[in-house]
């Protein structure tokens, strides 16, 4: 259960690769912790890659710190305030650190491709608010993710059209393991009403053997979703 001596709590928003979490998760308004900076640097001899190929598996959860992710979460939903790496995907290094304070804030969120394989260490810690899983058309999310790559330079070409057919392939088992590490799946529309519902006030969050969610925030639809902040 949650802990209700805690300043501040995190709701977890998974999904493939290009499903609209950070577009989502600026138009909440809340403050926002980008798991993508908690990436292995490029040279880490821990690095997994792809199967019967020399590129690094990006995908995998084994290219990913999660130790230092879940350590940011639980200092902010203590403290309000934690450092946090800045991270270079064209590069594949740690180019900066930043301090991030999310204020008075009582929630945040914590976004990103591996948000759902922390969702039971968040739970134990007694920090989880809610876990999302955003999920649509795999031909959309091929088109959104390779339309963000290409324009933000993140890696060549060639790599990119492999990642993204190999991803789109994918997408129903991405969507399927990442419910089944306790994420929600739903729509954002959806996913802005029970964030909304978990601004709101403090709840109780738990996981079943099965490793479903069960839950006390009540599904919302989208016309209770807070409407500040950019939108897309």
């Amino acid at each position: 259960m949650s802990s209700p001596s805690l300043p501040s709590r995190v709701v977890l928003l998974a999904g493939p690769s290009g499903s609209g979490k950070s577009s989502l998760a600026a138009r909440t308004g809340l403050p926002v912790l980008r798991l993508d900076d908690f990436y292995k640097e490029g040279d880490d001899p821990t690095l997994p890659l792809v199967p019967d190929s020399a590129d690094i598996d990006w995908d995998s959860v084994r290219s990913w710190d999660a130790d230092a992710a879940v350590a940011a979460i639980v200092e902010l939903c203590r403290t309000r305030r934690t450092t946090v790496p800045v991270y270079s995907i064209a590069t594949s290094s740690r180019v900066d650190t930043e301090a991030l304070d999310i204020d008075s804030a009582p929630l945040f969120l914590a976004e990103g491709i591996f948000a759902a394989d922390i969702v039971a260490r968040c739970q134990e810690l007694g920090v989880l608010a809610d876990a999302l899983c955003l999920r649509g058309r795999p031909s959309t999310t091929f088109r959104r993710r390779l339309a963000r790559d290409l324009r933000e330079g993140r890696k060549s070409v060639p790599f990119l059209l492999r990642r993204g057919w190999r991803l789109m392939r994918a997408e129903r088992a991405i969507v399927g393991r990442q419910t089944a590490l306790g994420a929600h799946p739903c729509d954002k529309a959806e996913a802005l009403g029970r964030i909304a519902a978990a601004a709101a006030g403090p709840h109780l969050t738990r996981l079943t053997p099965r490793g479903e969610r069960s839950s006390g925030l009540a599904a919302e639809s989208a016309s209770t979703a807070p409407r500040t902040g950019n939108t897309t």
